[in-house]
Parts: C-alpha cells; sequence; structure tokens
C-alpha cells in the first residue's frame, strides 16, 4: 500500500494555492452546474440546422423517473407503421402494459436462478450477482421476447400509473421482497423440499404487488379511433396478441442488434451473447461486433432504406438537455479544471476501465452529410419529454457518435452478405460478472 503522508497533502495545497486558474474555478464551482461551465455555446450553435435525411415521427414521449428509455425506444419505433396504418397523426403505445410484465418475468428469473444456484454459498459471483436485484433497464431483445409472447395495447387502454412512471420506491420494495423470497428457497432447498410449488405461490404474491403498482394488465379490449379523414372506426373484443397481429404486424426476428465494442474480450466481425441479460429465464442478448466503419455504414444505409433505429449511448457523457446537443467539442473540462484531463484515449480503453458505456436507449432518425457525403450530426428521438432539448429532440455530432454510440438495431436486409454469415459463426459467451458494459 503507497501511502499518503500529511507532508504531501502540504505540498498540494500550495501548490493550488499559487494557481490563480484553479482558485478562480473555485469561486465559480461554488455557485454554478460544472457542466454549465464547462459549455461552449458556439460550438454547440455548430450542430443547428437541418438534415440531409430526417425520418418522420410522431411526438415525443416521457418515461418520466424510469429507466425504461430501451421499452420507450422500441415502441417509439414500431409505433410509427401502426399511426400510418390507421391514418393517424399521433399514436402512442401503452409503455405501462410492457413494463408489468418486464417486472414479472425479470421476478421469475431471478427466483428460478435462485432455485439453480442453491447449492452455491453466499459468497460465490453468480449469487452476488442475482442479489444485487432487478432494475428497470434492458436491451431491444427484452422487448422483442416481451411483444411476443404478451402482445401490444394502445396507451389509451392501460395508462400509466404514479408508480409506473417514478419506480424507484416499487423497484426498492420489489427487491426486498425477491431477496425475502431467496432466503426462503434456499432453506427450503436445504431441507429437502420441492421449491416449484412455493416459485408460483410468491410470483402469485409479485403478481399482486405489481397490480397495485401497475395496474391490472388489461386482457381484452375495444379499440376506437379517428383517423385524419374523419371517419370513426373500432375494433371490439381485442386481446393484445390480437392488436399485436393485426396492427403492428412486423415480424421482430428481421431485425439484429449491432455493436461497436472493441474491447479485448469482444473481437471484431463475431456475435456474441450477454447471458442471463435478458428477462426471460430462457433468453438472452446477441449481438454481432463490428468496426465503427461498418457500424455507421449501416446506420446510413437504415436511415437512406427510411428505417429508423433503436440505438444505445452514453448519455452522460458530454451532453446539454438545455440544447439538446452531446458533443465532446462543446466541453472544456480539461480548461475548467485546471489543465486536468479526464478524456481516455480511446473508445476501447473507456470501455474496459469501465469509464463509458451505453447507458440511454433513443432512436436515430436522421443525419446531415457534409460536401463529402460523410456524416457530422445526427438527430434523435429521445424520451424525456418535450420540456428537454429541441421540443424533445436531440443532436449528437459526429465525434460523439464515433466515441460514445454502442448498439444499433437494423434490420437484416441491410446487413452485407458478408455480415450475414458472421450471424452464422458460434457466438462468444460473455457473463455478467465478466461483462464489458456495452
Amino acid at each position: 500500500m503507497h501511502t499518503l503522508t500529511y507532508e504531501q497533502t502540504l505540498a498540494f495545497r500550495e501548490a493550488y494555492e499559487n494557481d490563480r486558474a484553479a482558485k478562480t474555478a473555485t469561486a465559480a464551482a461554488a455557485r454554478t452546474e460544472l457542466a454549465d461551465l464547462a459549455f461552449i455555446p458556439m460550438n454547440a450553435a455548430k450542430l443547428n440546422g437541418e438534415f440531409t435525411i430526417e425520418l418522420k415521427t410522431r411526438g415525443i414521449t416521457a418515461q418520466e423517473k424510469s429507466g425504461r428509455c430501451w421499452m420507450f425506444a422500441a415502441l417509439n419505433l414500431l409505433r410509427e407503421g401502426v399511426a400510418e396504418k390507421l391514418g393517424l397523426k399521433q399514436f402512442e403505445f401503452s409503455e405501462n402494459y410492457l413494463a408489468f410484465y418486464d417486472k414479472l418475468e425479470k421476478s421469475n428469473n431471478f427466483l428460478s436462478w435462485i432455485i439453480d444456484t442453491a447449492a452455491k454459498p453466499l459468497t460465490d459471483r453468480e449469487v452476488n450477482y442475482i442479489l444485487a436485484g432487478i432494475g428497470d433497464g434492458g436491451y431491444w431483445c427484452m422487448a422483442v421476447d416481451l411483444i411476443e409472447k404478451y402482445g401490444l395495447v394502445p396507451k389509451s387502454v392501460m395508462p400509466e400509473t404514479w408508480q409506473s412512471s417514478h419506480t424507484e420506491k416499487g423497484r426498492t420494495l420489489l427487491n426486498t421482497l425477491l431477496r425475502r423470497d431467496a432466503a426462503e428457497l434456499r432453506d427450503w432447498i436445504a431441507a429437502g423440499k420441492d421449491p416449484e410449488p412455493r416459485r408460483l405461490e410468491m410470483l402469485r404474491e409479485i403478481y399482486k404487488l405489481l397490480c397495485i403498482t401497475f395496474g391490472e394488465p388489461v386482457d381484452k379490449f375495444d379499440f376506437t379511433w379517428r383517423g385524419e379523414d374523419g371517419a370513426f372506426r373500432e375494433d371490439r373484443g381485442l386481446t393484445p396478441q390480437d392488436f399485436y397481429r393485426k396492427y403492428v404486424g412486423v415480424d421482430l426476428s428481421e431485425y439484429i442488434q449491432v455493436d461497436n465494442a472493441p474491447t479485448w474480450k469482444t473481437p471484431m466481425h463475431e456475435p456474441f451473447t450477454f447471458h442471463y441479460l435478458g428477462n426471460m429465464a430462457e433468453k438472452n442478448v446477441l449481438a454481432l461486433n463490428l468496426p465503427f466503419d461498418e457500424f455507421e455504414a449501416l446506420a446510413l444505409a437504415s436511415l437512406r432504406g427510411g428505417d429508423a433505429m433503436w440505438f444505445a449511448c452514453d448519455a452522460g457523457a458530454y451532453g446539454d438537455r438545455k440544447t439538446g446537443v452531446w458533443d465532446p467539442d462543446s466541453f472544456d473540462y480539461a480548461g475548467l479544471l485546471g489543465g486536468v484531463e479526464l478524456e481516455m484515449p480511446t473508445k476501447q480503453k473507456r470501455l474496459e476501465y469501465r469509464a463509458s458505456n451505453g447507458t440511454h436507449a433513443m432512436l436515430l432518425i436522421g443525419v446531415h452529410l457534409d460536401e463529402n457525403g460523410k456524416p457530422d450530426r445526427w438527430k434523435i428521438e429521445n424520451s424525456w419529454g418535450k420540456d428537454v432539448g429541441k421540443e424533445g429532440y436531440f443532436v449528437c455530432s459526429e465525434r460523439y457518435f464515433r466515441e460514445y454510440t454502442y448498439e444499433l438495431i437494423v434490420k437484416k436486409s441491410h446487413l452485407t452478405d458478408a455480415q450475414r454469415e458472421m450471424l452464422t459463426h458460434e457466438p462468444m459467451r460473455i457473463l455478467p460478472w465478466e461483462d464489458i458494459p456495452v
């Protein structure tokens, strides 16, 4: 261990007190947000303007105080086709309906995993990972699994509740219940009892808790709407699966996750799976890892083909909610902090040392091309409501897109023949406790 001596801190103090710029920064930081102090508005203004390719979308959604961005982005991607089919100016699916079943499936996954690892000690890495509990977060494929199993409903049929849009307390209570159940199941198994009947009783109790917090999920409903032509229409007695098949009708297996994750663990041009990260016990996250130039080419091909994309980036890196900008060149933290350099030298280092990862999912809906036909800014549909960014829309620079975007969901039809062949390879298996956090 390398000890810090008091004499060394005195030397640090002297250096700081002789640094006039640092003293000025101290005064400014006492009453102002650091991101606002570091922000360079004239650089951010360079990202203003229209986009060479821009896809039509039908309004901004708001996930409120919940971590359901992945779900909102997936449903926002699918709603455009429904609105077009029904002749609606605006349409929104019920995120609450899908969130209910997400928490139920995650709870079942938790209890099943506890049973499977009952013989392992509490100090085991896998058991420790399980006991960390469940959260709001997820991936595109988790939304797909839920939709294919439970269908979809309009938001008017199952609107938000306070708990569905402010999830912290309900999530804490659910995890408290799950950990109590875990202790009981492990004791049950240690006593030689069959855990299956007790697991189902626990899930019945969890279902009741979710009904109280999210509302009881609808099983049949009547759907009425008036299109832009003014005509009234009605469809009675629909199940959520009926609604999905009849009005969405998208083959979700035609989408694939592609990543740009340049790490020691994830070789390029190979698929990999995140095991145990799905919300259903039998499902895993699958992605094809590609170099950035191929990754970006797929994004451009998708937009040119009229297809918006679910994508994930590091929303905590170089973002300004007021102007709706993500751009490293629009923030000078090193200048503000007296030359202290924060930036990792490469995307690989940021991932491997956990300085960055995909923290937020949104829709990529537009791009501006420079005089050489190269992207220099990208348009984003966010799910933080209309009061941030430019009425809910954001823009990121090409530098941000290159360095802080990690996942894209694209149609397989946009893949090259070589990329489609890569999907036939045996995926590399990544476990949560050795996870490269993309």
